[in-house]
């Protein structure tokens, strides 16, 4: 396709989607499965109006992807309120440690014994399949800054955490393959890959959120605030903990993750200052009844990085459409995906939760909507450009493509009846159940 028919095509999606989505909601599906749709069917599945191909454009797509991701990230962090060592963060941080490295370990089986692949690529795929996906799960996700639901916190602290725990499992798989450095007994990995690159990237990250804003508290307070405060806030703030924690060796998503939480809890610590309140009321920037919402900036911030997450989640998804065959859908590779998404997340998922508080049914929900997409294509995309050998890369480009569009697919369609019963199972719930702790 040529450069305006791609802007007529993104552009008529876009427009189509903003005058029906009141009609799709109604529909038991996701706006990513129209997305897709329409990638697949201008794709080379049907009518074969354009061919992208990751092997080829694995450049460009690892970049297109790492900007979906950490724009992503940065989003889930903002609408995460509970401040940290709350009880209500326990179970997204084992979703992102232990259910993460049991999914790997599994994952690796399957590719070792399945796809006949040597360990090192199994790993790989593993990690490149663990990590649950911020831009597609929003329909899962807290709803807003003040959410506080337990499963829909679970969900969006896991994505928002274990798409940089999956990181060192990355790291180990290519280390494996003999195309990173581990050092020796993997004591390099250890220290660099796992635990300062962990540490680095959210220190960095929530040390220039809770600075950004206080930092913005203290020009409102002087009456220096404008529009392009809001607006270029979040993607300022985003590339500076992405940009230097990437140069202190730590993880850049685990950063932008940290940064919009910290932005959020900062603001609602301090809140603002009665007159920097009575500022924005007199400049018609807040309306005089929010005068009591200490969360203003942060939620401005949510709503002006969430359009940018939406115009994204669009062209990737059109481009994944673009590259699927008919025939690239053997039957070991569906095999593969089936298990990973009906047998090995679940598992995984219970494995990490036991001993844990919460219903069988709660548990199982958390395991089926473990949604893969963009971030699996970015680690894909990444170990290809860190020098994967074309047969290995082949079969995890097949493998992976197919679990994301299943993926999108399957929990399209179910996320609204399965999100339906669960509110139905929590509004009846006892009224003598103890609430929940959002404190230490």
């Amino acid at each position: 396709m040529s450069n305006p028919t791609w802007f007529l095509l993104v552009g008529a999606v876009l427009l189509f989607m903003a005058l029906t989505a009141a009609r799709i909601k109604r529909l038991p599906l996701s706006t990513a499965i129209v997305y897709l749709g329409v990638g697949v069917v201008l794709g080379p599945s049907f009518a074969n109006q354009f061919h992208f191909n990751p092997l080829e454009h694995s450049a460009l797509l690892e970049v297109i992807t790492e900007l979906a991701v950490i724009i992503s990230l940065f989003a889930a962090g903002l609408k995460l309120a509970a401040p940290v060592g709350a009880r209500i963060w326990w179970v997204p941080f084992r979703l992102a440690t232990v259910s993460m490295v049991t999914t790997v370990g599994l994952t690796a089986l399957v590719g070792v014994a399945l796809l006949d692949l040597p360990l090192g690529a199994a790993v790989l795929l593993g990690a490149i399949l663990a990590p649950t996906d911020p831009v597609l799960a929003t329909d899962v996700q807290v709803r807003g800054t003040h959410d506080d639901d337990r499963l829909r916190f679970a969900l969006t602290g896991e994505a928002g955490l274990n798409d940089g725990t999956a990181f060192p499992m990355v790291m180990l798989g290519l280390g494996l393959l003999g195309l990173h450095d581990v050092g020796e007994n993997f004591g390099r990995w250890w220290l660099v890959d796992v635990l300062w690159a962990c540490f680095c990237g959210v220190a960095v990250g929530g040390a220039l959120g809770a600075g950004t804003a206080w930092l913005t508290r203290r020009l409102a307070a002087r009456g220096i605030y404008s529009e392009f405060t809001e607006d270029f806030l979040g993607l300022g703030l985003i590339a500076l903990s992405y940009g230097l924690s990437l140069l202190l060796l730590g993880y850049g998503f685990l950063a932008v993750f940290a940064a919009g939480f910290m932005l959020h809890r900062s603001e609602m610590r301090f809140g603002m200052f009665s007159e920097d309140r009575e500022h924005l009321v007199r400049e018609n920037r807040l309306d005089a009844s929010s005068r009591g919402d200490a969360s203003h900036m942060s939620k401005v911030t949510l709503s002006f990085v969430e359009q940018l997450e939406r115009m994204g989640e669009a062209a990737l998804l059109i481009l994944l459409g673009g590259m699927l065959f008919v025939d690239s859908w053997h039957g070991t590779y569906v095999a593969a995906a089936l298990i990973l998404l009906f047998l090995i997340r679940p598992l995984g998922v219970f494995v990490g939760l036991l001993g844990s508080e919460g219903s069988f049914a709660t548990k199982a929900t958390i395991g089926w909507f473990g949604v893969r997409g963009i971030g699996s294509l970015y680690y894909l995309m990444y170990a290809i450009q860190h020098g994967l050998e074309t047969p290995h890369a082949v079969t995890l480009v097949s493998v992976v493509l197919i679990a994301v569009t299943l993926s999108i697919v399957l929990h399209g369609v179910t996320v609204t009846p399965l999100m339906k019963a669960y509110a139905r199972r929590k509004k009846g719930t006892a009224p003598s159940r103890r609430p929940v702790d959002r404190q230490k």
